[in-house]
């Protein structure tokens, strides 16, 4: 089944061109099925943010469920040189949609790690959005930052400051096979890991009403299941693109910035060469079982999510 986005979204030429299955959001108004409502809460500047809606959309687009994905940003926040008529006519301020139930919620990370939380611009409003999940969303997926500011909103585990950048891509062991987000996981997957902090297990392990689903020693926790929350928590980038690592390493040698080469990812550790792609299949696991579990639970009446 498809994703439904407006037809004039970047993103839906993008993906119909892949052959991602999308619908234009005025040919789905006219069928009588009830959709998977998902929304998007992009945190990522202006740059990388159609990036951004590119990657979630295929992941969710990939499901057999008809997925409505609502694009929304906090709600004074805007990055300087994003156009201000994109975020008019594709987004809705969180201001706009507090009313409203989602079947789901993604959080996606943002670049103002180094940051405490309290000193983030937005952060009074997050708390916001994070404490409305609660009560208007059925399961909500924190990616990279915005799993760290949910983690640390609703239980107080603090992220560190890492002396390098986590920067590549890495093993990390199934530690709940029985888990149905892990349903089709390998005992190891690969996952793209690009961060400058990291959440330590013994402080995540002390919350009893958490489980963790998948970690590695050198990186700690990668994937957090907070049954009191109906959330995820997830510090790493399953839903990157083959060359987005490689984009942010041209990135930082273009800036002079000191950056290793991402570990694991060229072909002989070498920049020139075409990165492989070691993560697809179970980013698609994982982002499909989410869309799975939301869709066995979830209320069929929407006005019951969150009761």
């Amino acid at each position: 089944m498809p994703i439904i986005l407006p037809s004039s979204l970047p993103a839906y030429k993008a993906l119909r061109d892949e052959g991602v299955a999308v619908m234009p959001d005025t040919r789905a108004r006219r069928q009588d099925i009830r959709p998977l409502r998902i929304g998007l809460l992009n945190l990522m500047p202006s740059k990388v943010r159609k990036q951004t809606e590119i990657q979630f959309s295929r992941l969710l687009g990939s499901t057999p469920l008809q997925i409505e994905l609502q694009l929304i940003r906090m709600t004074d926040f805007r990055p300087k040189d994003m156009a201000p008529e994109y975020l008019r006519v594709f987004y809705r301020p969180f201001s706009e949609v507090r009313g409203e139930k989602f079947d789901g919620l993604i959080i996606t990370g943002a670049p103002i790690e180094h940051l405490p939380f309290e000193q983030v611009t937005y952060w009074e409003e997050l708390q916001e959005v994070m404490n409305w999940t609660l009560t208007n969303v059925h399961s909500t997926f924190g990616v990279c930052w915005g799993g760290m500011a949910m983690l640390w909103h609703f239980h107080r585990v603090r992220k560190h400051l890492l002396p390098h950048k986590a920067f590549g891509c890495f093993q990390h062991r199934n530690l709940a096979p029985g888990s149905p987000y892990l349903r089709g996981f390998s005992d190891e997957c690969v996952v793209p890991v690009s961060r400058w902090t990291m959440v330590r297990r013994a402080e995540a392990d002390a919350k009893e009403l958490q489980t963790l689903l998948t970690g590695s020693e050198e990186f700690g926790p990668c994937l957090i299941q907070d049954r009191r929350h109906r959330a995820l928590y997830v510090f790493n980038h399953f839903e990157y693109d083959r060359d987005t690592l490689k984009g942010e390493y041209d990135r930082d040698i273009a800036a002079g910035r000191p950056v290793n080469i991402p570990g694991n990812y060229f072909p002989d550790d070498d920049p020139s060469r075409t990165p492989r792609n070691s993560w697809r299949s179970h980013a698609y696991l994982l982002y499909g079982n989410w869309i799975n579990e939301i869709y066995q639970t979830t209320p069929y009446d929407t006005d019951l999510i969150g009761s």
